[in-house]
């Protein structure tokens, strides 16, 4: 068997610090779904490992995102508190034709360009072109928005997801929409959530009721699994709710086997996606500190689904809370457990071996 990552990766507070730079900072990394900002001035305040990050929809109805600080003396210009903590979907407040802040009145465009500062000008060494909001990169891929802290130093968005490009094709990624959110505190590493995302070893003693509705789930620990081409449900059932059925109809476009079978995809850093041919669950993962993250998990549905009379989310996300409460509740005895003096590394059996590019990842990029 293959040995996990160390202890000190999972609970150090300065490992983390040095992930917050490496990993969060140099990668796109997702803060929400662009439906959430449908009118001009609409905006959303995100927490992403520390940094307040401000994206608004500008006039011509494209997407700006700043750091949320006026260029004055650093007072926060939305006082929002945002993701990820934001319960409601839609966007966090409404900026009426301008960014203003609080402090002192300087005003913004929703562009980022300093429009004015009270009772300055050019006489006293102003320079507005010289003070614009501090940008940060921005890009949409699948209706996702992605944020880049260093945006100088980024790559095109495109390469970050090469191998779930084909994967996806067929799902409707951006016709979807957000029509519940469920936000999760869970005492956990983000690795750990993300490891145990990636396996079903644990699937059989963890989830009955979800191995009940996939029985492969659970046939010799998960070992025998094809992701590639979906797992199958067990007979009758085609979705994730614990009939296995709905009345909503399959998304359109998808394969054959799309229809019958569920899957699944990370997207590192902080995308999980559950695959179901009605609905996706998708979770962001919002790192705080070695042992605390939130998760936001969004429930999308097809936007004409959305729109009938009949439309009701609950199946899905009465399954899926209960599943997702069982997967927290080990990652945080996991959490736990690690910080044990007895604890110094643990161990990948054959049919983990998804988890284990987590240390692919972090080695291709610490």
């Amino acid at each position: 068997m293959e040995s996990t990552l160390r202890r000190d990766q999972y609970i150090g507070s300065e490992w983390f610090d040095r992930e917050r730079e490496e990993v969060f900072t140099n990668q796109w990394f997702c803060v929400g779904r662009k439906d959430e900002l449908p009118a001009p001035g609409d905006h959303l305040v995100c927490d992403v490992v520390g940094d307040s990050i401000l994206i608004t929809r500008t006039r011509d109805g494209s997407l700006s995102a700043y750091a949320n600080l006026c260029r004055h003396r650093g007072s926060q210009l939305s006082l929002a508190p945002g993701k990820p903590t934001q319960t409601s979907i839609g966007p966090s407040g409404t900026f009426h034709g301008s960014i203003q802040c609080a402090y002192h009145a300087w005003t913004y465009s929703l562009n980022g360009r300093l429009r004015s500062a009270p009772f300055l000008d050019e006489t006293d060494g102003l320079r507005k072109d010289e003070l614009p909001l501090h940008p940060v990169g921005i890009e949409t891929w699948g209706g996702f928005i992605w944020i880049h802290l260093e945006p100088e130093k980024s790559t095109p968005i495109a390469t970050q997801f090469q191998e779930s490009q084909g994967y996806l094709a067929s799902y409707p990624l951006s016709d979807l929409r957000s029509a519940f959110r469920i936000v999760y505190q869970v005492s956990a590493n983000w690795k750990a959530i993300v490891e145990n995302f990636n396996e079903c070893y644990h699937c059989g003693p963890v989830h009955p009721e979800l191995s009940e509705l996939v029985p492969a789930f659970k046939q010799r620990g998960g070992s025998e699994l094809n992701w590639e081409k979906g797992i199958p449900h067990r007979e009758g059932a085609w979705t994730f709710t614990r009939s296995g059925t709905s009345n909503r109809a399959p998304f359109p476009g998808l394969t054959q086997d799309e229809i019958a079978r569920h899957k699944g995809q990370l997207i590192y850093p902080n995308l999980m996606l559950s695959l179901s041919a009605d609905h996706i669950a998708a979770f962001t993962l919002w790192p705080h500190s070695a042992g605390s993250t939130s998760v936001v998990c969004d429930f999308l549905f097809h936007r004409d689904e959305i729109t009938q009379e009949t439309f009701d989310p609950s199946d899905a996300v009465e399954f899926w809370d209960m599943v997702n409460r069982q997967d927290w509740t080990v990652c945080e005895s996991v959490q736990r457990g690690m910080q044990s003096r007895f604890f110094t590394t643990g161990f990948y059996a054959p049919m983990e071996d998804y988890s284990m590019d987590i240390r692919r990842y972090l080695d291709s990029l610490m």
